[in-house]
């Protein structure tokens, strides 16, 4: 009898644990698609739309690399905004920099990417 009672004690913790991790998702860490919310060790980022996508393709020669402008929702506690992202360039957002690390996929002058295809990465740097 006491076996049972111990099984049932352990089921109800387990189900416990469920609940309590399914009331507070915390959002993933990748790499994130248009409309994907993601944490960036301290604000939350969604990538909103792409402003700006003139990189060089990789099947071309170019004499500019070109850039990615990235328009991204940046929550953190309270607080949220919109703010602009140039790749590799940071931007200061309350105690630290955002940064856009990547973009992918690569362009290409056979394929157009469609914005479902695109992924971004970020970087916070607290502290700056």
């Amino acid at each position: 009898m006491s076996s049972k009672i111990i099984l049932a004690g352990i089921a109800t913790l387990t189900l416990t644990g469920c609940a309590a991790t399914a009331a507070n998702p915390q959002p993933p860490s990748g790499p994130a698609r248009l409309g994907q919310t993601v944490y960036v060790d301290g604000p939350r980022v969604t990538p909103l739309r792409v402003i700006e996508d003139s990189r060089c393709p990789m099947n071309a020669r170019c004499v500019w690399a070109g850039r990615v402008v990235l328009r991204v929702k940046v929550q953190g506690g309270a607080w949220q905004r919109e703010i602009d992202l140039t790749l590799g360039q940071p931007v200061q957002v309350a105690d630290g920099g955002l940064t856009l690390t990547s973009v992918t996929p690569d362009r290409r002058t056979d394929i157009a990417i469609k914005p479902s295809d695109y992924r971004f990465a970020f970087t916070f740097q607290g502290g700056l």
